[in-house]
């Protein structure tokens, strides 16, 4: 057992000072405020739980900063994108992985929900162990000291019925069938866990959906909906309802679906979000850099749906900026403030994204749960004067003032590990942009 006296810590609803609290084999075992005890670690500085980071495609990272040289679309991004994908292998899969993880546990992101689809070769034959592109994600986590759920993906179209093409063939198992097999033949434990997903209902064809729900079992479902005007009107084209009416018919909106984006929603969409208690995963940070949306956030969970954070594409990695974003984006779109506390996009971030994931025994300082910390400093040029409370966090802090992180009562980031990392990083997608 390891003892730590917190400066000043957050207990799910308010700060509290001098949290003296007890980890033994990863949990917390005791968790008591207005301490001062005789022998204790003293941890300074303002201490929150772990993040989750709900949505991520470690691939991405390697686009951050090229996308924008020139003008486009998202289309064109995607373009960009599956150009990256195709240059993979396992070997440069699981070492821009691990950098990434590395950059995410930084940033005091504890679990990531790894929307994965990299299945196959280029050519769309499997590998030997057909779970070896997934694998590489799950060491990588590990090699970083976060946690993973891998969020396997069902991907069998390039747009409702159409078969896939170019890098797209590498993501297809050519049947939900063949996918599930996948699936229910990975079995992870420790650090990592396994989810499902179905990467949009353009990727999956309708008549193939209830299959899908009938397989999942209880295991995390998430998918990409209306994240793009175009999708929808194609949704409609083809089967005459919204993506969200589309998954809701066929089974797959319920408390352990993750909605990501949920962007361009009707106001029925978001009755039917809401009522099946549902997740939705948005990312600002993506969602302006892709020019997708502002999305109904506040909207959705007035109407039961559950507000959970994700990075997506990498174009930043801060779930402090992705929390003050859903409040700002929202002030943009109505033109007034006061949407969200700082307290409810805290608990999107950690309590409700890491439910979301799987692990419902972390995200919070307390008794029972998994021991994660976040060290923030309360005196950095963002920080300093702000009031050292849970505004200064949400609406002052950047991943940048992140001076130590703890996973599982494991010490993974001290400030000085920033360096490393971003060498880490320059090297591995050097490496990837110059293969042929």
């Amino acid at each position: 057992m390891t003892a730590y006296l917190l400066e000043r810590a957050w207990l799910g609803s308010a700060f509290a000072d001098d949290v003296l609290v007890e980890v033994e084999d990863g949990r917390f075992t005791s968790v008591t405020p207005d301490s001062d005890p005789p022998r204790a670690i003293p941890v300074r500085g303002l201490v929150v739980s772990g993040l989750a980071n709900t949505h991520s495609h470690a691939f991405h990272r390697a686009l951050r900063g090229r996308t924008q040289r020139e003008r486009g679309t998202f289309w064109t991004w995607r373009d960009q994108m599956y150009d990256v994908a195709a240059r993979l292998d396992p070997e440069t899969y699981l070492a821009l992985a691990r950098a990434t993880y590395r950059e995410m546990a930084a940033a005091g992101i504890t679990s990531v929900g790894e929307f994965h689809y990299l299945h196959h070769q280029p050519d769309g034959t499997p590998y030997a162990d057909p779970h070896e592109m997934g694998l590489a994600l799950v060491h990588a986590a590990r090699e970083a000291g976060i946690r993973i759920t891998l969020l396997d993906t069902l991907y069998l179209s390039s747009g409702f019925g159409a078969p896939p093409e170019g890098a797209q063939v590498r993501y297809s198992d050519g049947s939900v069938g063949a996918w599930l097999d996948r699936v229910h033949g990975l079995e992870l434990g420790g650090h990592a866990r396994v989810g499902a997903a179905v990467h949009s209902v353009r990727a999956v064809p309708s008549a193939a959906l209830p299959s899908v729900a009938a397989g999942l079992g209880d295991r995390p479902f998430h998918v990409h909906l209306s994240e793009q005007a175009a999708e929808n009107d194609a949704c409609r084209d083809a089967y005459g309802v919204t993506p969200a009416r589309l998954l809701a018919d066929a089974g797959l909106v319920g408390p352990t679906t993750s909605l990501v984006h949920a962007t361009h929603l009707t106001g029925d969409d978001i009755e039917v979000i809401g009522a099946a208690r549902a997740y939705a995963s948005f990312c600002p940070t993506t969602e302006r850099d892709l020019g997708d949306g502002i999305g109904p956030s506040r909207r959705l969970h007035e109407a039961g749906a559950r507000l959970t954070l994700g990075s997506d594409s990498h174009a930043v990695i801060d779930l402090f900026e992705e929390m003050r974003a859903v409040e700002l984006d929202e002030r943009l779109a109505t033109q007034q403030r006061g949407h969200w506390t700082a307290a409810e996009l805290l608990t999107a971030a950690t309590t409700d994204g890491h439910a979301s994931l799987g692990w419902a025994d972390a995200g919070a300082i307390a008794v029972g749960r998994r021991a994660d910390l976040v060290v923030l400093d309360p005196a950095s040029a963002r920080t300093a004067g702000t009031g050292r409370d849970e505004s200064s966090v949400v609406f002052a802090a950047t991943a940048e003032d992140v001076r130590r992180v703890m996973a599982d009562g494991r010490w993974i980031v001290d400030d000085g590990d920033r360096a490393a990392i971003g060498r880490e990083l320059d090297d591995v997608v050097s490496r990837i942009w110059e293969t042929t």
